[in-house]
């Protein structure tokens, strides 16, 4: 029988996520059971849906906690480039994190909600706070462009970026010859911001309307 009454509702919130988190790591998304997640940690099934709601609700708990701790990770990155390049830095990292917890990280962007709505506000703010962590440092060295201009062009980089990760993790480079993606990645990066820095000369940088 499940320990019913061992644990506040926020330490089983901690162990459900913390053993959920593990075992995604060994199996994935497609492989995920919230019922063994409940087995591992000793309580039933209906324990943990009290806690988180559904399924959904865990996932969207465990990829909380992925984004806290990339978000985590990123920051050491820049703490070390100092005044170096940071935007080099960030690549760096965000290759990094996802080579360390590629199934977690994967999860992130494949789980799916159910009622296909969108992810609550809370956790929201995890997601802008890894893009703020970007933005602040596209603005960093685009200081004549506007906010709206800058998260435009913060998103493409994120995305640029992004592709070129998931590519390596699926080992799509090694077909196409590609050895070195992180440092592609970074050209790229540099190629954008150069030109954009370019545009700031020219005019006011704006994104474009549709």
């Amino acid at each position: 029988m499940g320990r019913r009454s061992d644990h506040t509702r926020g330490e089983l919130e901690v162990l459900f996520v913390t053993e959920g988190r593990r075992l995604l790591a060994e199996v994935g998304v497609t492989r995920f059971s919230a019922r063994e997640v409940a087995k591992k940690v000793g309580y039933s099934i209906g324990t943990l849906y009290n806690v988180f709601g559904s399924l959904d609700g865990l996932m969207l708990a465990m990829n909380a906690r992925t984004l806290t701790l990339w978000a985590e990770h990123l920051r050491a990155r820049l703490e070390e480039a100092g005044k170096g390049d940071r935007l080099a830095a960030l690549v760096r990292g965000y290759f990094e994190f996802a080579a360390d917890h590629p199934k977690a990280w994967v999860a992130i962007f494949e789980n799916q909600m159910v009622d296909a709505g969108p992810a609550p506000e809370w956790y929201q703010t995890h997601v802008a706070d890894i893009m703020g962590i970007v933005v602040e440092e596209v603005a960093r060295v685009l200081p004549a462009a506007s906010p709206p201009a800058v998260l435009s062009l913060t998103r493409s980089l994120v995305a640029t970026v992004h592709g070129h990760c998931i590519f390596t993790l699926y080992r799509a480079f090694d077909m196409l010859g590609e050895t070195a993606p992180i440092y592609v990645a970074m050209e790229r990066v540099r190629e954008a911001v150069a030109a954009a820095g370019r545009s700031v000369q020219q005019g006011p940088l704006t994104p474009l309307t549709k």
